[in-house]
């Protein structure tokens, strides 16, 4: 598991190193992110084992997903829940925009307000040229296409009639990182 190994497919990386962490938990090892072999609790139960040994927390650390994404959907992650990690992760995006605002609207009406108005609330950038405007409009129609895509079908649907696939979850954990990233950046206009 030295990570020179990997230098010419990195990708293959991950995936062996939680095959090979399913087995070492019953041994009370684990091969750490640095490929390091470390001690850990012994797993007692196959469950147990499967949930340390589990990649997709690894996989949006890899890709330097933001934090407040984890945050919101950690034990949705611990437990490879895909369908409520993406409903987490999603609310988190709304959570963030209403402690920046104050505001307590949902939805579309609710990123209208906040990204969309002229001037919006809360801007990405300064709104000085065409270009920064039509890029503000942009990040307004990503955050309320999120919205519309993924959240409300969450709250809304039965988990059975929505599928929802590991690298599907990591793609859409990807995005929202991106908007909390544009959020975080974000100043209120006066």
């Amino acid at each position: 598991m030295k990570l020179a190994r990997y230098g010419r497919e990195p990708h293959r990386y991950e995936p062996i190193r939680a095959r090979l962490n399913l087995a070492l938990a019953f041994a009370g090892l684990v091969v750490d992110e640095s490929g390091e072999l470390k001690s850990a609790d012994v797993a007692q139960t196959l469950p147990d084992a499967q949930r340390r040994a589990r990649n997709l927390r690894a996989d949006l650390e890899g890709r330097g997903v933001h934090p407040d994404v984890l945050k919101f959907c950690r034990a949705e992650l611990l437990a490879d829940n895909y369908f409520h990690a993406v409903q987490e992760a999603v609310r988190s995006v709304a959570d963030k925009m209403r402690s920046q605002t104050g505001l307590s609207d949902i939805g579309a009406t609710f990123v209208d307000r906040t990204l969309a108005g002229s001037p919006p609330m809360l801007a990405i950038n300064p709104l000085s040229t065409a270009s920064q405007r039509s890029e503000q409009r942009g990040f307004a129609n990503l955050v309320r296409g999120t919205f519309g895509m993924f959240r409300n079908p969450t709250a809304h649907g039965a988990r059975i009639h929505w599928a929802m696939f590991k690298e599907d979850a990591e793609d859409l954990l990807t995005i929202v990182s991106l908007i909390h990233r544009r959020l975080d950046a974000a100043h209120i206009q006066s």
